[in-house]
């Protein structure tokens, strides 16, 4: 899902709505896709080599080739076709058959130093704290990056007037195009997730506001702070930004080379990024460092402890141990240390104009533990600008050769041609083009009430004009991606 990321007009007072993009749906030919062009040469082939070396008795013996070919590439299964299933299922198999999908902790054999106690392929992250502001940074060695958090707080959006939330929406715009023009930044991750409330807030209201003078006033609403703080539930928003340290490689090497000059290379990044974010009006708390991200890792994985973790500001606080004991995949799910969860896609976005804050049914939902995350991915603007005469390109040789068998063209691509060409005239104006990724990972201690959860998001996401699917067959990965404030991909 692509959508600019443009600098609007000064506000006059009203919400202006956006569009975003659609998915795009066109295969290579006629709405094929490749794997489903694969599956139907080989069961023409199959017909055509029957044909000519034997005839019909040898093109009953090879049925069995081209009608399996022919319902893979044209029966659907949950929305999509067969042969697009098969990549997830042979991975499925591969990491069932290799044991994969379990992880035990070892708590006797040490960690590296340096290194993150996470499962599967976060293995290999390791951990690199900044001398000079102290932040923690990961760095992935596969995939290039440096990744540096940032808590943000701000006010609830939908209580702010329509003049307000224009302003905000007008600033946020400045804040992301400044990302796209850097041309260094690999991922933007904007991660808000709902967390138990430990009660540590109304106990310092109280301790500074309260007067405890043994009355019977004073004593109840003592108790009361007591009991229902840990009951409550409070939102919690991070930016994570990540460096491309392949793109930034000369930078890299002037400021000294390897992770040093990396971490001062991202350090400009994120000054330029804090800077940005308080003319929007957002207050940035500081760069995490890494026993507070640690605490976020554990929380992830250990939801129960996570009220235990704020109260106690030093438990939990070495990325050597933040990871999880223990986690169970399964197709639709995955289980850690105490909770059950299951990660959604938004597939789709609205396909109409929409006004800003309608993520409100699904942010705001109550009662559900469950994390949002928003990925952002930069495009430089020449790779954006081919990446568009391509599509218009095929755009346009499809319409050719629809033309030719006689074959109408629908609504949905003429939409999506024309979705194409507003993204070339933002290009072309000077604003930025931004890919986003948008996972929904639900927690709860039961699978019942983890099914209740789902459900619930399902329908705020339908509520949101927005449409949702489960990431089967990849739950682990997704969980990453859609839980932690790494900038992990799926």
């Amino acid at each position: 899902m692509s959508a600019k990321q443009n600098e609007p007009a000064a506000s006059s007072g009203e919400l202006v709505p956006v569009k975003f993009s659609r998915l795009t749906r066109r295969g290579i030919l006629l709405g094929l896709s490749l794997s489903q062009l694969i599956t139907l040469a080989i069961g023409i082939l199959s017909i055509v080599g029957a044909l000519y070396a034997g005839g019909g008795l040898l093109l009953a013996y090879t049925a069995p080739v081209w009608v399996i070919a022919a319902c893979l590439t044209w029966i659907p299964v949950a929305g999509r076709p067969a042969v697009e299933w098969l990549p997830v299922a042979v991975w499925w198999l591969w990491r069932t058959t290799g044991g994969q999908l379990l992880y035990r902790r070892r708590v006797v054999k040490p960690r590296p130093v340096g290194t993150l106690a996470l499962p599967g392929d976060q293995a290999r992250l390791r951990e690199y704290t900044d001398p000079e502001t102290e932040a923690g940074m990961i760095h992935d060695p596969t995939a290039g990056t440096l990744t540096v958090v940032c808590e943000v707080t701000h006010p609830a959006f939908v209580l702010l007037d329509p003049g307000e939330q224009e302003r905000r929406v007008t600033s946020w715009g400045r804040v992301l195009a400044t990302v796209c023009r850097s041309g260094r930044i690999a991922t933007l991750q904007v991660l808000e997730r709902t967390l138990p409330d430990s009660g540590t807030g109304l106990a310092e209201w109280w301790e500074a506001h309260g007067t405890a003078d043994d009355s019977w006033a004073a004593q109840t609403y003592a108790e009361l702070i007591d009991r229902a703080g840990p009951a409550g539930e409070r939102h919690a928003t991070t930016l994570s930004l990540a460096l491309d340290m392949n793109a930034s490689a000369r930078q890299i090497r002037t400021a000294g080379g390897g992770l040093r000059g990396a971490a001062a290379v991202l350090r400009q990044e994120m000054n330029t990024l804090v800077a940005a974010l308080r003319s929007a009006d957002l207050l940035p708390s500081g760069w995490l460092s890494p026993g507070q991200i640690a605490v976020i890792l554990r929380s992830a994985y250990d939801p129960a402890i996570a009220a235990t973790l704020e109260r106690h500001g030093q438990l939990g606080q070495s990325l050597a141990t933040a990871g999880p004991v223990a986690v169970n995949e399964s197709w639709a799910r995955l289980r850690t240390d105490s909770a059950h969860h299951a990660v959604l896609w938004v597939s789709e976005w609205p396909r109409s104009l929409v006004y800003p804050g309608f993520l409100s049914p699904v942010l705001l939902s109550t009662g559900i533990q469950r994390s949002f995350s928003l990925l952002c991915t930069p495009m430089r603007s020449d790779q954006a600008a081919r990446d568009i005469r391509k599509k218009k390109v095929e755009h346009i040789s499809d319409q050719a050769q629809r033309a030719k068998i006689g074959q109408i063209e629908d609504a949905a691509q003429t939409a999506e041609y024309h979705d194409v060409l507003q993204q070339e005239a933002d290009l072309t104006a000077g604003h930025g083009v931004l890919r986003y990724t948008g996972l929904i990972a639900v927690s709860a201690p039961t699978v019942e009430e983890l099914d209740a959860g789902v459900a619930a998001i399902e329908q705020a996401a339908i509520q949101a004009s927005c449409e949702t699917r489960l990431l089967v067959g990849q739950q682990a990965a997704a969980f990453t991606a859609a839980a932690l404030p790494l900038c992990r991909r799926i």
